[in-house]
């Protein structure tokens, strides 16, 4: 019975193979194994009409659109080639040589559920440069040479790149064996125990090619084009979907076991928002401050690595439109992440349209945290701190900046600790780039009177807002409550992020310092008893770096206006990364 079966199905499959001579098709893909071009034909199904698929020969499975005459078949090509629905090196193929058809199955096209990540339908990938079968027989060094000279310059770049990738190679990707290539090759024979030639044989290279091509299983690589970004790229579907549009960014979030992220960027914009995407980039999560980055006139690439992330993002302006993506994978996973990255790199292509900011309404999550959805990278602490020198020179608390990786001032700019004392609990900062501030606090020695009024500059809710604001108090006593007249007791009410901040007088000038904590012991006082180091305690520090202070002598009280003014020019955001 099953030869009387197998007998049929023969029949039938001869009969349509029949039908294809004589015939010409479109032929857009070609691979090695039946189940795997059955996936591909039923993929290309979902979005292309005529899909057909029969074995070739010499082990491959051809994937054609037709049948056609000859000049229909180079119509439907250049129309097909010209939208971009088919690999670029697809062609007309007489079907006379074509032998059993395996797809559609039973001979009619399959009924596919089609996913759309957004615009329209996800299309299959495809790398139609065919490979050599793992069984081929072994060649000697002169007949692998003569197979090698048959290779097109695109295989012999693809060699190249897989050589690249499993690390033999770093040169130039041309196509041209040299010296170079050569000794790769040898290499790669002898970490593979094989006789070091210098010359690959057909199953050397397909043995290389199995591993080049494995390292995506699980992938699933599709062209996915969304119109209402103008961009139409390869990604990896079955790791990432897409999730939202939060302008610039389309999100494509991960699905399964792997945390990865792929942001398509799309917004109208011209140079001075081209630099602004790029600043605005460095602060999100996603993007590791560690890492290569460049900033150039039309186009930036930004590399982030650590906390678990390896992050590669990029944009180019063009016409008016900044356009680019981002592919954010697990830390490690380097020679998948790269392999993915390369296709991603290689496919993008800008279309028609760019991403309307109204495209996604306001909604109740909306966070001051975020950006277009996606977390800020937020400090392990951020305190405040204050300008006393004219080159960039900060005060602020040594607790602010122990144990930090980095410390910023204002988020923007990186500083680093020149100098600290434990006893007074300060450390004063310098910026590692050229910094002029707006103004330097003026730092009032003379000793102020009992109850005079107060006021602290500092960032109270960790830099949400964009300047420092004023706690107003007043000073109860010049020493602490062990009589130490280096430091004054205050009554003020502050939060956090003001510890660090600048003690104003109502005239402007600088008092002393906001400390933590309680006196420096661990007796609980009421929450509006506070305490600042005095400023001739500072001026004295600041005099051991060389740093001349700016004097301030008891004047007029000024407005409250100004003294807001003063404060927002001489407080600084310090966070501790």
């Amino acid at each position: 019975m099953i030869r009387v079966i197998s007998a049929i199905i023969f029949s039938l499959l001869m009969t349509v193979s029949a039908a294809a001579q004589d015939r010409f098709w479109v032929q857009i893909e070609a691979l090695q194994t039946l189940t795997g071009a059955q996936d591909r034909a039923r993929d290309y199904a979902r979005r292309l009409d005529d899909v057909t698929g029969f074995y070739i020969g010499d082990g491959y499975y051809g994937i054609f659109i037709g049948p056609f005459i000859a000049s229909e078949a180079e119509r439907e090509l250049a129309r097909l080639l010209r939208i971009g629905t088919i690999p670029t090196d697809s062609f007309v193929k007489n079907g006379q040589f074509f032998k059993q058809q395996f797809w559609p199955i039973g001979g009619q096209a399959a009924q596919i559920e089609t996913r759309t990540p957004s615009a329209t339908a996800p299309t299959t990938a495809s790398r139609t440069i065919p490979r050599d079968p793992i069984d081929a027989a072994d060649e000697t060094p002169d007949q692998a040479l003569s197979s090698e000279a048959e290779l097109t310059r695109e295989q012999r770049q693809e060699l190249q790149r897989a050589l690249q990738w499993a690390g033999f190679y770093d040169a130039a990707i041309d196509g041209a064996f040299g010296r170079g290539t050569r000794a790769a090759m040898q290499d790669w024979q002898t970490a593979n125990n094989q006789e070091p030639t210098g010359i690959l044989t057909a199953r050397q290279r397909a043995v290389l090619f199995s591993d080049f091509d494995s390292v995506l299983d699980g992938m699933n690589l599709r062209l996915v084009r969304d119109d209402a970004s103008g961009i139409q790229m390869l990604i990896p579907t079955d790791v990432v979907a897409f999730t939202e549009y939060q302008p610039p960014f389309v999100r494509f979030d991960a699905t399964g076991e792997i945390p990865a992220t792929v942001l398509f960027i799309s917004q109208e914009g011209d140079a001075g928002k081209l630099i602004g995407l790029y600043e605005i980039l460095q602060i999100l999560d996603i993007i590791p401050p560690q890492g290569p980055r460049a900033l150039q006139r039309d186009d930036f690439v930004i590399e982030g690595i650590g906390d678990g992330i390896h992050s590669y993002t990029t944009a180019t302006l063009q016409d008016g439109a900044i356009k680019g993506f981002s592919l954010v994978w697990p830390q490690g996973d380097d020679q998948r992440r790269q392999r993915v990255l390369d296709e991603m790199r290689a496919s993008f292509e800008r279309i028609e349209g760019v991403l309307d900011p109204r495209i996604a309404p306001p909604t109740q999550d909306q966070a001051i945290d975020m950006v277009a959805g996606l977390s800020i990278r937020q400090p392990r602490l951020a305190a405040s701190g204050f300008f006393v020198s004219g080159d960039g020179a900060v005060i602020t608390t040594l607790q602010t900046v122990q144990n930090c990786e980095r410390i910023t001032f204002d988020r923007e700019y990186d500083a680093t600790v020149v100098y600290s004392d434990p006893e007074l609990g300060i450390a004063v900062l310098r910026p590692t780039a050229e910094l002029t501030p707006r103004n330097v606090a003026a730092l009032q020695i003379a000793v102020p009177r009992l109850q005079d009024k107060i006021a602290v500059g500092g960032y109270p809710f960790n830099g949400a807002l964009n300047a420092p604001t004023l706690t107003y108090g007043q000073v109860i006593d010049i020493r602490n409550l062990s009589g130490d007249d280096r430091f004054q007791r205050l009554s003020i009410l502050p939060q956090q992020g003001d510890i660090g901040g600048p003690v104003f007088s109502d005239s402007g000038a600088v008092l002393g310092m906001l400390l933590p904590g309680a006196d420096g012991n661990s007796r609980v006082l009421p929450p509006e008893v506070n305490f600042a180091l005095d400023a001739e305690q500072i001026v004295t520090a600041l005099a051991t770096q060389g740093i001349t202070a700016q004097p301030a002598t008891v004047g007029d009280p000024i407005s409250p206006v100004a003294l807001t003014q003063l404060a927002a020019d001489v407080t600084v955001l310090v966070s501790c990364w």
